[in-house]
């Protein structure tokens, strides 16, 4: 998974209501269990899923119903109950994006971070339907 180096953006003031805890943090990534959410109108549809103690390191995501149709990840009960999910409708989806060095850019649709939109509390899962979907997702260049 790619981070990003993010001196150029501005620093923001985080409020705690708007901390998201991943508190089984991500893949290659577990001990890092607060993020926030950056967004920059330029960039859109892409966020910035930034590390709360470490400001300089982030991972681009972005919601999947901008880059593909019909994304069903189905989640199992024990995620479910983690996330405290009553309907889809509570869940926020989010997939990390990657940038390979000649600039073609792919989502992984395996391994989806879902987040309660209420309480902010969030995961990255394994879908039980993970074999309908791809880790390198290729993106379509835009200019």
């Amino acid at each position: 998974m790619n981070t990003a180096e993010l001196n150029e953006l501005t620093p923001v003031t985080i409020k705690t209501e708007n901390v998201i805890h991943l508190p089984g943090g991500l893949l290659g990534f577990e001990r890092i269990k607060k993020y926030v959410l950056l967004s920059n109108p330029e960039e859109a549809p892409f966020l910035w899923l930034q590390m709360l103690d470490d400001p300089n390191l982030a991972f681009l995501v972005v919601s999947p119903c901008a880059v593909v149709a019909n994304y069903k990840p189905e989640l199992s009960e024990e995620d479910t109950a983690f996330l405290g999910l009553q309907s889809p409708q509570d869940a926020l989806v989010f997939n990390i994006v990657t940038i390979q060095a000649d600039g073609a850019a792919s989502v992984n649709l395996k391994g989806p971070i879902v987040l309660n939109r209420f309480t902010l509390i969030g995961k990255q899962v394994v879908p039980l339907n993970v074999a309908d979907y791809s880790l390198n997702h290729k993106l379509a260049a835009t200019h």
